[in-house]
């Protein structure tokens, strides 16, 4: 089968992806983002490889976007501590991971990911030259896959997951799925559930265990950091009571701004911070617009102006974790659309979490509304109520908030062990 399938995916799959991405980038700026940044990438690639140390092993970490690059930090920063002559490649498929972090200190190359066909693969790892791949999370590329393998190098998926429901089961795509992570060399499945699910597809090849997730440990370690950061003056924040409303999509925009109208005529000294998921112009003008003369905001770039705004719109990335060590309540954002994003970041503050219906994505969003330090609502009515209540009532915050501290915290030490296999490898 892995004959009929390689031939398969790039006879047809390969062909569909390209004129799909080329279709998509003539009306989402994303993808025109992701095309123009592969420009020469090969060329710029080779350049940055020939300045590195021949003599140093290579790790090639790849990434899909910046929640699955913040997971491979942790790991990043560990192994860099404990040989300094390694080299750390890291690759991109989506520039909103990219952008901001090809600034890294810690990675000697940071480049995108080429589109995945049979060549662009092939030259793509004859440049890097890794001695081993660590793929973050489910981001596996057929074609980088079997040239790793063609080359013997040792193939890692870190933090990885599947969820029970999910399609890569289904009969057909599931003999896809199996022929793939075949090729892998080791699975470092975040929870005995996710290695389960691994187990259904009659690997044959790749071993399996449980480590944990590394988002644990990051989230951890940028709490830290993010305590010695001062983003809002303290005249902006001083005696309020703060919503932080994070990773927000329009979905979510529209039930938590109607919501906010009626909250802050029951709560007084009332402050929202709104962070869109993508806080280009056109969101935050379609925000300002919805906000219109009925509740009075500021971006977060214009924050020198401040006069007493009841809402701040974020027009800025790379910012979040830090905001949310100033809520006195979060709000996760896609849990009014496709999916929660990420509750660990603002749980390990210690503050309580809430999230819309749409959260059974997240493993995380689960276990923490069952734990009792995250609550779900699936209105607006009720995200009013739970605001109301959270806000009103310190005893129940800080009985919440502790609890999703005391979860994050539970869960950490997946690097250590993650490291242990890695140096075994290299």
């Amino acid at each position: 089968m892995r004959a009929f399938w390689k031939i398969f995916y790039n006879l047809i799959v390969v062909p569909v992806f390209f004129v799909l991405i080329l279709v998509l980038a003539i009306f989402n700026p994303k993808y025109r983002t992701g095309i123009k940044g592969r420009k020469n990438l090969f060329s710029q690639l080779k350049i940055k490889s020939t300045a590195l140390d021949n003599n140093s092993k290579k790790i090639w970490f790849h990434v899909s976007s910046l929640g699955e690059f913040e997971q491979a930090k942790p790991l990043i920063a560990e192994l860099k501590k404990s040989n300094k002559n390694l080299n750390i490649i890291v690759s991109f498929f989506s520039p909103s991971g990219y952008e901001p972090s090809k600034k890294y200190k810690l990675a000697d190359i940071i480049t995108y990911f080429p589109f995945d066909s049979y060549c662009n693969a092939r030259r793509f790892i004859s440049i890097v030259k890794p001695n081993v791949a660590i793929l973050i999370r489910y981001d596996l590329w057929p074609n980088h896959i079997w040239e790793l393998k063609r080359k013997n190098i040792p193939i890692i998926i870190a933090n990885a997951t599947m969820r029970a429901n999910t399609a890569r089961l289904y009969p057909v795509i599931k003999s896809f799925h199996r022929t793939l992570y075949n090729e892998v060399d080791y699975i470092a499945a975040i929870s005995e559930e996710d290695k389960k699910v691994f187990e259904l597809l009659n690997l044959k090849h790749p071993e399996i265990s449980v480590m944990g997730d590394t988002r644990y440990d990051q989230v951890y370690q940028r709490c830290n950091e993010s305590m010695k950061k001062h983003l809002i003056a303290e005249n902006v924040i001083k005696d309020k009571l703060i919503i932080v409303a994070g990773s927000t999509w329009e979905a979510d925009e529209n039930i938590i701004i109607e919501a906010y109208k009626e909250i802050k005529r029951k709560i007084n000294n009332l402050l929202m911070i709104l962070v869109p998921h993508e806080p280009n112009d056109r969101n935050i003008e379609r925000i300002e617009l919805e906000l219109n003369d009925k509740i009075s905001h500021i971006r977060f770039s214009e924050l020198n102006d401040y006069s007493g705004q009841e809402v701040i719109i974020v027009d800025s990335i790379g910012n979040l974790m830090t905001l949310y060590k100033y809520a006195t309540i979060a709000f996760v954002g896609g849990s009014f659309r496709g999916g929660v994003h990420n509750v660990l970041e603002p749980a390990v503050y210690g503050i309580p979490v809430i999230f819309g219906p749409n959260y059974y994505n997240s493993q995380e969003a689960i276990k923490l509304l069952s734990a009792g330090g995250a609550f779900t609502c699936k209105d607006e009515k009720e995200f009013i109520e739970l605001s109301i209540k959270l806000l009103n009532d310190k005893n129940s915050r800080d009985k919440a908030g502790s609890i999703a501290k005391n979860f994050v915290l539970k869960y950490t030490g997946a690097t250590d062990k993650f490291l242990s296999y890695i140096k075994k490898v290299l």
